[in-house]
């Protein structure tokens, strides 16, 4: 016959399990972080990583070295950070939508339920043309790319940033085709289209936004169903404006740990997000300074909120012949 346990021992018993997993909670570096930014410097996700990492160095007590390695389209730092030990000290950042369709595309055997998400901002896409060009409206652009099939120049990251994922929407939604002009990172391609190098650029608002004050790039449109804010130079319309209808999945960026680090490194940095992140004024002043949208998440919601844009990613490179491996193969079902 069992005897049940005095009161007093049950409160003990309960008060080590909470104290226990209170210190398997605490993840303490003791060397230098490498983090891992696939993408050229300047670009958005170097600019809100080195934001992020000095905000996390106050919480970690320890140096977390950002270290760029740009290179097919964000797949070859990415994939530097897979092969590293997993041993909690080595991460890599980016936009969700990236990391999640790299398999599709057969650039890297990767899904984004392999990685611990640790969600930033959103990154808004906007249709910048060069102040030179002669398109003064989105209406104006639409028409010029019908009119000239696959003749007007369109900087991008790549096949798979943000930009080219931008592009690609809109000419599936506008029935047009353009000449696509790749870049290793967003700011080049930003500045390709401020320099006359090419006509427009459909990179991200972070990456446009000092051109744009400067006046060397005029914005036309947001590439979705809003407007947005940008700070010294007004209203930019959304694109549903000039093509009814249209819509695009949020993008969000973050850093992404592997899911094979210790628990408790994910066990920290999940308190963190919870507890710090998600009232960082760092952070939040560069949202607005830079038309993104201030967005810490972590864990099942951070997964939950990237997985829209990945599913229209992936399936808008399917329809365009340019996945290699079919969606619904690797869990993304057709939406």
């Amino acid at each position: 016959m069992k005897t049940a346990l005095p009161l007093r021992h049950l409160l003990i018993a309960s008060l080590l399990t909470v104290v226990s997993a209170s210190a398997m909670a605490q993840w303490k570096p003791d060397r230098p972080i490498t983090l891992i930014v696939p993408w050229a410097p300047g670009g958005s996700t170097d600019q809100v990583t080195r934001v992020t990492a000095a905000e996390l160095e106050k919480h970690l007590g320890q140096k977390i070295v950002v270290m760029n390695q740009p290179g097919a389209s964000g797949s070859v730092g990415t994939k530097n950070a897979m092969a590293a030990p997993a041993d909690g000290y080595t991460w890599t950042a980016g936009g969700a939508k990236d990391l999640g369709t790299y398999k599709v595309l057969g650039m890297l055997d990767t899904s984004a339920t392999d990685w611990n998400l640790y969600l930033n901002v959103a990154h808004i896409a906007v249709v910048g043309v060069n102040a030179d060009a002669p398109y003064k409206t989105m209406t104006e652009l639409l028409a010029a790319m019908k009119a000239k099939p696959g003749v007007v120049s369109v900087a991008t990251a790549g096949v798979n940033s943000s930009g080219h994922s931008a592009i690609e929407a809109i000419a599936r939604a506008a029935g047009v085709t353009y000449k696509h002009v790749t870049y290793d990172g967003g700011a080049p391609a930003a500045v390709a289209a401020a320099s006359g190098e090419t006509e427009v650029t459909t990179q991200l608002a972070a990456e446009q936004t000092d051109m744009i004050r400067a006046k060397k790039i005029r914005p036309l449109a947001v590439v979705g169903d809003k407007s947005i804010e940008i700070e010294g130079f007004g209203t930019i319309p959304p694109l549903s404006q000039f093509i009814p209808g249209f819509k695009d999945p949020i993008n969000y960026f973050g850093i992404f740990v592997p899911k094979a680090a210790p628990p408790v490194v994910a066990q920290t940095l999940d308190k963190i997000w919870a507890t710090e992140m998600v009232k960082s004024e760092a952070l939040r002043k560069y949202a607005q300074a830079r038309g993104a949208m201030f967005a810490p998440m972590a864990g099942d919601e951070a997964q939950k909120a990237v997985f829209p844009a990945i599913q229209s990613y992936a399936w808008t490179q399917q329809a365009a012949g340019k996945a290699k491996v079919s969606p619904d193969t690797v869990g993304i079902p057709k939406p």
